[in-house]
């Protein structure tokens, strides 16, 4: 991998994983369902004009583009927001790192896909790290929140199910569509889809500047930007080379909580999204014992080392 994608690798990480920070920022204000509305029409406004010759794809395929904009985009930028609400930025970028688990249950169930041992073993090592982080810091306890922390480690389950489900569902239905024009479309319809609701239950009061830089920064940066950024990647590295960005995600998401909003890094978060991480690894055959055996066979019993 070139140096130039290799920092476009590292970007399109620092971004998404910035964007739990800045929803952690300005959920509170504006709520999550204007959040989310707001977000996804700053990113459709700055997508669509690069479509270009793609534009055609919109109208033939709207149908899955709006299931796809509700189940990658709407939905689980609502519940994000809301999780924003109820625990820390970094807690919300590791239950994020979980997807690819569910994206392998989901392939199972509905595509029949084979789970050998070695995914078994990763799916179930994941899991625990997800059940750990709930036991750890999940509580329905009303609290100085508006939302618990157990409502928002469960928001943050569930976005996240959906982030797996529509992989799938994108991957089966609009593998012939333009990556861009998904991009772009899914956005579109997820603005659609939520601006009655975003409307309705605006803010009565002005958001502070912090809180609409915030939304900027997500809407552009770490929305928009970040699609081009993963667009473009694929096209030069390849989707297997792009995937690793999951993996970077939570640090970025911890390491922007920890900076810039003085969030603490506990022992059980670090012993969670290790458990989720290396699963996922395994899951997704990042780590394959059978596949490096292969790649370096043990000599047989009795032979001679080659001479130099």
């Amino acid at each position: 991998m070139k140096k130039s994608d290799l920092a476009s690798l590292t970007a399109l990480a620092a971004l998404w994983g910035a964007s739990y920070l800045f929803m952690r920022m300005c959920a509170g204000e504006f709520g999550a369902m204007t959040l989310a509305g707001a977000r996804a029409a700053i990113a459709a406004v700055l997508l669509l004009p690069l479509l270009a010759g793609d534009a055609g794809a919109l109208r033939r395929h709207w149908k899955p583009l709006l299931l796809v904009g509700v189940t990658n985009s709407a939905l689980p930028f609502v519940l994000f927001a809301l999780a924003a609400q109820g625990i820390n930025a970094s807690l919300s970028a590791i239950f994020n790192a979980a997807t690819p688990l569910y994206a392998a249950v989901i392939g199972r169930v509905w595509l029949g896909e084979a789970i050998g041992r070695v995914r078994a073993a990763g799916l179930a090592l994941g899991f625990c790290g997800v059940l750990w982080l709930v036991a750890e810091g999940a509580s329905f306890r009303p609290g100085a929140s508006a939302v618990t922390t157990g409502w928002a480690v469960l928001a943050c389950v569930a976005a996240t199910m959906l982030y797996a489900f529509s992989a799938h569902f994108s991957k089966r239905y609009l593998a012939a569509v333009p990556p861009l024009a998904v991009a772009a479309g899914s956005q579109l319809a997820a603005a659609l889809v939520l601006a009655p609701s975003a409307l309705a239950l605006h803010p009565h009061a002005l958001p502070s500047a912090r809180s609409w830089v915030a939304l900027l920064c997500l809407g552009v940066g770490c929305t928009a930007l970040a699609y081009v950024l993963f667009f473009r990647l694929i096209a030069r590295v390849g989707a297997a080379k792009t995937m690793a960005v999951p993996f970077l995600v939570p640090a970025f998401g911890v390491l922007w909580g920890v900076l810039f909003l003085g969030e603490t890094f506990t022992t059980a978060m670090a012993a969670g999204s290790a458990l989720i991480v290396l699963g996922t690894a395994l899951a997704t055959g990042v780590i394959n014992p059978a596949r490096q055996r292969a790649a370096h066979p043990l000599p047989r019993p009795g032979a001679r080392p080659d001479a130099n």
